[in-house]
């Protein structure tokens, strides 16, 4: 039967895994506590951002046009000008670059407008805006999400980061309005591989947001390396690699060991039916989080390294941990179905002793 998980909640996971929630996260906090909200509250960010760039002047591009013209711009077709006797007419065919606004960042804010609009529907403001940047010529496709990332890196950009985030977010939250925002919907039709996705980037840009101004270093995709010796030659292109989904640094302490906190995270239930009956841990993911942590002793001295095995859940609760060998290792769950505080504070409550 499928798990049923709040829209809201969903759209709370995608706030945590936004940029906008790195860039802009003291503007959107008020949405932890009321995610139904989030989409008004983005789509003002963005309109406020997409008129600011609108009275600056929008982010240009080039186009390759070629056409008749009064004077020199360019490049002279002079085939072209003779063949048609343009000079006659005091004209002269030239190929030369345009300054267009039709440029991906320009699309990627119209159409996030446009789904402000549907999103919003009392609000005429983004609707608005939307026609604005079509009548300054901004007409073309939205560009895939997946370009995004690429649009952040730019430094052209750089005045435009805020505008993207919003944007970015805007287009994510495909999921149908509701007043209440207690519409529950079958987590399969999102996707398990999405979901998976989600939380994962959630978990992240949780930490991130909350612990970087208190000294942590939250990193993402982190690999490890196995410390082999004598190895055969073929066998590093057969020996699996190691992918850490999250790892928190805590700041250093003068004479104590640096905290070092592993998490790895999954979308499928932290329990399983055992032989007789009992649910157990999934021994898969213990022999995994034991993997991580075995393989990297004795590489870094001063650093205590524990385990976290992080999951999502509808109506279960795990909050346990062991010592094994000297590193700590924690299994907890975060509660989808509950509300929206208990689930951002499940991030919290999750690295705190059972």
């Amino acid at each position: 039967m499928p798990v049923p998980i709040p829209i809201r909640n969903v759209w709370l996971l995608q706030l945590f895994a936004s940029s906008l929630y790195r860039s802009a996260g003291s503007d959107v906090v008020a949405a932890e506590d009321n995610p139904e909200d989030l989409p008004r509250l983005v789509a003002q960010i963005l309109a406020e951002e997409v008129e600011r760039r609108l009275h600056t002047g929008l982010t240009v591009g080039f186009r390759a046009a070629g056409r008749n013209v009064r004077r020199v711009r360019g490049r002279i077709n002079l085939l072209t000008t003779e063949r048609r006797q343009l000079l006659r007419r005091g004209q002269i065919n030239c190929t030369f670059d345009e300054v267009v606004h039709d440029v991906p960042v320009n699309r990627l804010a119209r159409a996030a407008l446009e789904t402000a609009a549907r999103l919003v529907p009392d609000e005429p403001r983004y609707r608005s805006l939307a026609l604005r940047l079509r009548s300054a010529g901004v007409v073309g496709p939205c560009p895939p999400l997946g370009s995004v990332p690429s649009m952040r890196r730019q430094r052209l950009l750089a005045h435009d980061r805020l505008m993207i985030a919003a944007a970015e977010l805007l287009l994510t939250l495909t999921i149908p309005s509701t007043h209440a925002g207690d519409k529950l919907l079958p987590a399969p039709l999102l996707d398990d591989a999405y979901l998976r996705r989600l939380f994962e980037h959630a978990a992240f840009g949780f930490y991130r947001h909350r612990l970087s101004p208190a000294g942590w270093k939250v990193s993402h995709g982190t690999r490890l390396k196995w410390q082999t010796s004598s190895p055969s030659p073929g066998i590093s292109a057969i020996l699996p690699g190691m992918q850490l989904d999250v790892v928190l640094d805590a700041p250093m302490t003068p004479g104590e060991s640096r905290r070092r906190i592993v998490i790895d995270t999954k979308f499928t239930s932290i329990t399983k039916p055992g032989n007789f009956g009992a649910m157990t841990l999934r021994s898969g993911y213990v022999y995994q989080i034991y993997a991580y942590l075995m393989s990297q002793e004795g590489l870094e001295p001063d650093v205590a390294t524990e385990g976290l095995m992080l999951h999502p859940a509808v109506g279960e609760h795990v909050d346990e941990e062991v010592v094994v060998q000297g590193h700590r290792i924690r299994f907890a769950t975060v509660d989808l179905a509950a509300d929206p505080h208990t689930l951002a504070e499940g991030f919290v409550t999750a690295l705190s002793a059972g």
